[in-house]
This record gives structure tokens, sequence and C-alpha cells, in this order.
């Protein structure tokens, strides 16, 4: 089978497709033909060393995959081959065959199609966990949302809308800002240009928003913080913008405001319950066509790089996906 393998960490152009032998579901595993494998932004990280998941070399990025089960192996009763599943395998995506553990594979919705399938579950799987669990969204609620334009930015406008809040897109070009309105966005900023902070003061009337969802960090956060209502509810969620920031806290005490973590990997192992009610909640407002992934752009598997230099680049709106 072919894969992309990252053989020695740096930029995507550093990627080799090669042939390596197929693989053979181990005791509680599964292998999957995939058939698609979206582009995330720890697959930029992984391949650079720099995530906190380090595989061993040689080894495929790629975390989120949709397929046909080839194989289950031993313990593995819920799954067969044949079933169509989306999956989040960590790396080993961009390849035709991956290995996941069973209890990370998910049938796909009936009707769904593989792009669409890769495309869900880390975007709207964070972003539901960070405004449902970590932020407790309400309907009177100003949520403002930073990196509005990229995939989990791009879920958290929509989940916004859905749970009734009134969202502030905020992202760096007006053709991130165009896809965040059709999404469902109330106001947009552009933070390329001019004061973030006097622009949110501006659409609130002075008073602030009510949560922050922040998967850029760097220098938005300071302004951000200084940008929030009494009370309000700042989401760490990455920091795509590269400088990982240091926060005066003297900001939070004078706001009273709550600075909150979110890492939905650990949440989905440690809190598997809850985390599975959130999936079967998001697969019924897809299944109503309540939410729907946005698709940049597919590439070819020989293209992985490609993608994820896109993505690097801040070139990709919403999802970019590798299909084999």
């Amino acid at each position: 089978m072919k894969a992309l393998l990252c053989k020695t960490y740096g930029l995507p152009d550093t990627l080799s497709l090669e042939e390596i032998n197929p693989l053979k579901a181990s005791p509680g595993k599964v292998v999957i033909t995939v058939r698609a494998c979206s582009v995330n932004f720890p697959d930029t990280l992984i391949i650079r060393n720099m995530y906190q998941f380090k595989p061993e070399l040689p080894f495929s990025p790629g975390g989120e995959v949709s397929g046909i089960i080839k194989e289950t192996g031993e313990g593995v009763h819920h799954l067969k081959p044949g079933d169509r599943v989306f999956a989040l395998c960590g790396w080993g995506g961009m390849a035709e065959e991956v290995e996941v553990d069973g209890n990370r594979v998910f049938p796909l919705l009936p009707g769904m199609d593989f792009v669409t399938g890769a495309s869900v579950m880390y975007n709207y799987g964070t972003s539901y966990h960070a405004l449902k669990d970590r932020a407790n969204l309400q309907k009177s609620d100003t949520l403002l949302v930073l990196g509005a334009g990229g995939g989990v930015g791009l879920a958290a406008v929509e989940l916004g809308k859905l749970m009734g809040a009134t969202v502030i897109a905020a992202a760096s070009t007006e053709d991130k800002l165009k896809v965040c309105k059709e999404k469902g966005a109330d106001f947009t900023i552009n933070y390329s240009e001019g004061d973030l902070k006097e622009k949110v003061k501006i659409l609130t009337n002075g008073i602030g928003v009510d949560v922050v969802y922040d998967p850029v960090g760097d220098k938005y956060t300071e302004p951000c913080i200084r940008s929030m209502a009494w009370k309000g509810r700042y989401l760490v969620v990455g920091f795509a913008g590269g400088e990982i920031p240091r926060i005066p806290l003297n900001l939070p005490l004078l706001k009273g405001c709550d600075i909150v973590g979110v890492f939905w990997g650990k949440f989905a192992e440690k809190e598997s319950a809850k985390n599975l009610t959130n999936i079967r909640e998001l697969a019924g407002y897809l299944k109503q066509g309540m939410l729907k992934p946005h698709i940049y752009k597919t590439y070819p598997l020989e293209n992985g790089p490609e993608s994820i230099s896109d993505l690097m680049e801040r070139r990709v709106i919403g999802k970019a996906v590798v299909v084999m």
C-alpha cells in the first residue's frame, strides 16, 4: 500500500510517498481502508516534532479519517469488515490503510460521504466540548471566535449560532469572513486591520464579550482578555498564531473572568460517557443538516504535503482533505 511518510522531522516538503506493507489488525484494533483524511493543525506540528504526541519514525501524518473497515482484531465486536466509518487515529491517516483502536472508530451517518465524514469529529468535537462543557454558553451570551476561518473556528461559529449566542467572527481576510457570515456570524472583525480591542468595544457597546474562543493565541490573547465582559470565560484552544502568550494575571482579576483550558482529546479519554453524549448530539445536528463542514479543497495522496503547507500558510478556509 502507499503511504505518505515522515522519515525525518521537517516541513511538508520532506514527506515522501512510498510503498509499504499492508497492515494487519492487532487485538482491540481495526484496519481501515482510508478513503479520506482531513488535515488539522496538529499535522503541521507532528511532522516537526513539536506536538505533545511523538510517534516513532517513520510515520504518516493525518489524525482524522473516513473509510471502510478492512479487518478487525481480536476483541472488536461492534465493527465488521465492510462497515463505513470515521475514526480519530492521531496519526497514520495519510495512507491507503490505517490501524486504529476500535473505541476510536464510529459508523458514518447514513448517506454521509467520505470527505464530509473525515471533516466532522475533530472540529465539531473540539468546539462543542469547548462551548458546551467548558464555557457553558448561553443564549444571552456574546461569543467572540478568533481564527474563525479555520476548521475549529468555523465550527465554533456554526455551533455558537446553533446554541443561540450572538457570534462575532474574527479572521485575517475578507474571504474568510465572508464564509463566516454564510455560517451565521452576526458580526465580523478583520483583525489584520485596525485595533481588535477597539472593534470589539464598538460592537458590544463597551460591555465586552462573554466568551472568547481562541485557537490562535500569540498577540491576540491580551487584547481579547481586555475585551471580556464581567465574569466572562476565555477558552484556550490552541496557538496557531505561533507564540504561546504570557497573560498579565491582573486582567482576570479585574474582569472577574475565567481562563479555561480546552483539551478535547483528554476529555474524550477521561470523560468518555459525556463525550459519547456530545457525539450523539452532534450526529443529530449533522443528520438534520443543521451543521455542515466547509470543504476548502481536496488533494490526492501524492499532494498531501501541499495540503499541510496550505494549512501552515493559512490559505485554508474550513477543511482541507486528502482523498485516496
